[in-house]
């Protein structure tokens, strides 16, 4: 498991970084430069002139496959491969009686440039690829219009073609910071809601006592006054709270149905439970002495467990995990792990639906509490989750009499 304390965005199950260099090109440039490459061939073999004045040769035959090499450099550097491409097809169709084509090799170099530069660089380079391809294949053999209309016509077409797949992905990028935006909207709302069903009532309930206290007890005048006091806080703190939750539930679409109870750190025998009925075999164990928690800290508990396990399912692949809930002096602890070599979710990354950002709703569920989250792969394979949320001795204290059933 990763040492970290804290575990910025995109840190959790990173890949682990190499100094091995990046080679120049990939298989799948490779791949492109071949079938290129296999298709002006194809061309410059089988292509005849309506005059048969076109011999295939040697010379002829290296030069159109020479001409696919820089291909092979079009990632890092379109604009130079689109260059040496319009070179050394100006330099065979000048030396050689070559056919007159739009070769595959010069698609793809051109289709390079206007997907990866801007549009000022693909405005100069169709440009380029126009005048060069009139120049060097005028050979007499076709009408004028055809040499004319044949090289501009190709260009505008892969350049259309390339703006186009651009725009798309645009949209399509657009589309994926929405649904983040959204994701990330929706896990605010949810801890808003909860913060409302619990600290709100705590708030609501101080202000009746305090409010019930002056009313009864008129003597001594102090503590009248403190109680006056204590009421006038809890009413302007409730004021306040919910200004706050206001402003984390703007745009809310208002609710249909009552809120259902909210699950605590007593629920992980269910939740465990369930994790073993959807495929993933878990065990849940405590240490410590099991005691009551304030109902946020629960609820943090639950919602971490419950989302490293739904992770887990999701990318663990073949795997068993366990839950270990730990009860320290003052502090409780929630650590998921697992043992599974699936490919990890990413923070922050596009994911189907708000799931793929449980990552952050538990960073700032801890926050809330002033706790500590890790997150990462074991050395051992596998992944983990440890959360550790304090606990002052004063909501300790509350914690076990609300669970007597005491009023506070």
């Amino acid at each position: 498991m990763s040492t970290s304390r804290d575990v910025g965005p995109g840190d959790a199950r990173e890949p682990l970084h190499t100094d091995l260099a990046e080679p120049p090109w990939s298989r799948n440039d490779a791949l492109v430069t071949g079938g290129a490459c296999a298709l002006n061939l194809l061309s410059y073999v089988f292509f005849q002139e309506p005059d048969g004045g076109h011999e295939v040769s040697a010379a002829g035959f290296l030069l159109v496959a020479l001409a696919a090499a820089p291909l092979l450099a079009r990632r890092h550097h379109p604009v130079a491969a689109l260059a040496a491409v319009l070179a050394l097809d100006a330099t065979a169709a000048l030396t050689l009686p070559l056919p007159s084509h739009f070769g595959a090799v010069l698609v793809v170099a051109l289709y390079t440039v206007a997907r990866t530069c801007p549009g000022r660089v693909t405005a100069v380079a169709a440009a380029a690829t126009v005048a060069l391809t009139l120049l060097s294949q005028f050979n007499g053999r076709n009408t004028p219009w055809q040499e004319a209309l044949g090289p501009p016509l190709s260009t505008l077409i892969v350049v259309g073609t390339a703006l186009a797949v651009n725009r798309w992905q645009q949209q399509v990028a657009a589309n994926r910071r929405l649904l983040a935006d959204r994701a990330v909207a929706d896990e605010r709302r949810r801890i808003a809601r909860e913060l409302h069903d619990i600290v709100a009532h705590h708030i609501t309930t101080m202000q009746l006592m305090a409010g019930g206290a002056r009313a009864n007890l008129a003597r001594p005048e102090v503590v009248r006054d403190a109680l006056v006091t204590l009421e006038s806080s809890g009413r302007l703190a409730l004021r306040e709270m919910r200004q706050l939750l206001d402003v984390l539930r703007a745009g809310d679409e208002p609710e249909t149905a009552p809120p259902l109870p909210q699950p605590g750190a007593d629920d992980l025998d269910r939740l465990v439970a369930e994790s073993c009925v959807a495929g993933l075999p878990t065990e849940l164990s405590v240490r410590g002495p099991r005691r009551p928690l304030p109902p946020t800290v629960g609820l943090t508990v639950f919602r971490i467990a419950q989302e490293a396990l739904t992770n887990a399912r999701k990318y663990a692949g073949p795997a068993r995990a366990s839950v270990v809930l730990t009860y320290r002096q003052n502090e409780v602890a929630i650590e998921v792990r697992d043992d599974g070599g699936g490919a990890p979710p990413q923070e922050g990354a596009p994911a189907a639906g708000p799931g793929g950002y449980g990552l952050i709703g538990m960073r700032e569920r801890v926050a809330l509490h002033g706790g500590t989250l890790a997150v990462g792969p074991q050395a051992g394979g596998g992944f983990a989750v440890l959360a550790e949320l304090p606990l002052t001795t004063d909501e300790a204290a509350e914690a076990a009499v609300q669970h007597e059933g005491v009023p506070t």
